[in-house]
Formats: C-alpha cells, structure tokens, sequence
C-alpha cells in the first residue's frame, strides 16, 4: 500500500506530489495529458493584481514557500526552472504614475511597488511616462518544469499516462484501491477536467480560458517583463511570450480568431515594432468565482481529496496549497475556512 494516489500532473499535481516526497511519503501519479493549462502558461509570479492595485492572498508567505520550493525542486530535476525577473508595469500618463505611488504607500504594498520610476528606453517600446516596477518577481518555466518532474517520476516508475476511471475506484476502510493499486488515500488535482470527477463536480469550478502568443521580434530588446493589459516575457532568440486573454463563456482548449485580434491590439498598445505570431496557444484555468482554491477531503470519504482551483496563479498558489492540504490529512492541521471546499458544501447538492 502506496500513501498517495495522485490523479493529474499540472502545477498543483505536481505541488502535492513533491511535498509528499519532501516528507518521506510514497505516491503514484496518474494523468491522460488531458488538460494543458498548466503546461501553456505564462508561469509568472506576481504578489500584485496590478489591475486593482491590491496584493495578492497570503502573498509574502506564498513567495517564501515558492522560492523554497522551486530551489529544492531544481535540484532533483537537475534543471533550472524559476527565473527571477523583474516586471515593469508601463504608465501611460501623470495620472497613472500617481495612482502607483498612492499604491505603493500602502503598507501591504510597500514591499512589493518600487519608488522609482524606472525611465530606462526599451527599443522597440515606446514609454514617454516610463515604468513602475514590482519587485520580488519573475517566472517559471511551466512547460520545462512539467516535462522534466514527469521525467523524474517516471525513471523511478511513478507515473502512468492513462485516463482515470472513476468507475474503478474502490473506496476502503482503511483507504482506497485503484485497479491494482492499493493507498491510504487518493488526491484529485485534475483542473478544469475536475467537471467529470463524480465525487467533485457539484463543486463551483468556473474554468476560464487564456490565450497565448509565442511572437518573434528582431527590432524589441527587452530583459525584463513588461506588464500592462497583457504581459510580454522575453524567451531570448528574439522570441517573447505574450498573454493573455480571458474568457469565461468559451470552454475548449482551441486557440480562435477572437483571441487572436485581441491579442494583437494589446500588443501593438505596448510595443512598436514589427512582431511575428510563431505559436498561438489556448488552456482552460481551473478558477473559481471567489478567486480562491479549492481544497479538502469530501464530506462522506475521509481518504478522498481535492486539489484544485489554483487559477491564474498556479507557480504561487500550488506549492502552499499542496502544504496546506497536506498538514490538513497528515496532521489534522486545519484548513483556512477561505480555502476549505466545506464553504460550498451548503450550496451544492449533497
């Protein structure tokens, strides 16, 4: 008998299966590769909604845990994966450089909003008002770090490439038994493919899809990510990524001619040059309306559990909530009530 049945490998599959391993746990990992939001992702981590000026949930604690575990995770991957970086928010007048140092005054802000108005000339980039930066920023390589931890897992036969049947999941006294896998317990970390999960799908997982551009721009040099209505991240060769959209009504994977004219008019806001679109992706987020996780252990099987609704913040939000969820079954360490799926369980049906 194994201690954890882990079904999905995106960020948060992944979050909960290292914290497991860190702490001397067994575990297997299953996953059909059917969700890519994870693996498209820009991957930046950013403790400010620069749209609100407001910082994000836990953010200081979540950006310790994360360096921490990225550090440690690097390691055993024997890949680099976190990059840090600044973000400059570009201002496009007087009003906007106000409303940033009005901002940075806050005292949950202050360690995050820089005083300085960064004037440094992008080429390619016109900035007559300069930037803002935030500090303690940068990004993880989604993509890379996915491929590389399944990589991991399946050297040391941890990982098995198949689509979960729920039909065949045996609910125990002491457990559960999965065909012929025996363990303590069974975590869903399955995003926006949560919706066919018979035991979680009444929980109000609201995806929201993104869009992504890979373009390439010889005349833009830029070193540091640049955020405003969409962000661009420089990927060297010339190549950025750029994103991303948001749509709440459209559920597929499927880039579309939409996303696309949208994504073109940000970008043209932002730089000035000539850009060529190389790769055009599309995911699906796992989010929720009250822009918090969903985690915890179903009200009538006390060995099943969720991992989920990690939203656009995945590369922070998944190694704190792995931790979270993993205290909560290994040492009945609560969980934060903001967090805790029983905050819906009055409003679903049983």
């Amino acid at each position: 008998m194994i201690d954890y049945l882990i079904i999905g490998s995106g960020l948060a599959g992944i979050s909960f299966a290292e914290t497991a391993l860190q702490n001397d746990k067994s575990i297997f990992v299953l996953d059909n590769n059917s969700q890519n939001s994870s693996k498209i992702a820009g991957g930046l981590y950013n403790p400010v909604i620069l749209k609100r000026f407001s910082e994000v949930w836990q953010a200081q604690e979540q950006l310790l845990l994360m360096n921490e575990f990225y550090t440690n995770l690097e390691e055993k991957i024997k890949c680099k994966v976190d990059f840090k970086k600044p973000i400059l928010r570009k201002f496009f007048s007087i009003e906007e450089q106000n409303n940033w140092f009005a901002a940075s005054d806050k005292f949950a802000l202050a360690p995050f909003l820089s005083t300085e108005i960064i004037s440094k000339k992008y080429k390619g980039i016109d900035s007559p008002y300069g930037y803002g930066e935030v500090l303690q920023t940068g990004y993880v390589d989604t993509a890379l770090l996915l491929e590389k931890y399944k990589e991991y897992l399946r050297n040391d036969d941890l990982f098995l490439d198949e689509s979960f049947d729920y039909t065949a999941l045996q609910i125990e006294s002491n457990g559960i038994r999965y065909k012929n896998i025996q363990a303590r317990h069974v975590v869903f970390a399955e995003g926006f493919g949560m919706h066919a999960n018979p035991y979680f799908k009444n929980l109000p997982l609201d995806g929201t899809k993104g869009e992504l551009f890979i373009i390439k721009a010889p005349e833009l040099e830029l070193d540091v990510i640049v955020n405003t209505s969409v962000f661009i991240l420089p990927l060297g060769n010339d190549l950025f990524k750029v994103g991303a959209t948001y749509n709440w009504k459209d559920k597929t994977d499927l880039p579309t001619e939409e996303g696309k004219t949208e994504l073109i008019e940000r970008i043209k806001e932002i730089i000035a040059c000539e850009f060529e679109i190389v790769a055009h992706f599309a995911g699906v987020r796992p989010t929720v309306k009250d822009r918090r996780p969903l985690v915890g252990t179903h009200q009538d099987y006390k060995t099943v559990h969720l991992l989920n609704g990690l939203g656009t913040r995945g590369v922070m939000l998944g190694p704190s909530m792995a931790k979270a969820l993993f205290e909560f079954i290994e040492f009945q360490k609560p969980l934060d009530i903001v967090i805790d799926i029983k905050r819906f369980l009055n409003k679903v049906k049983k």
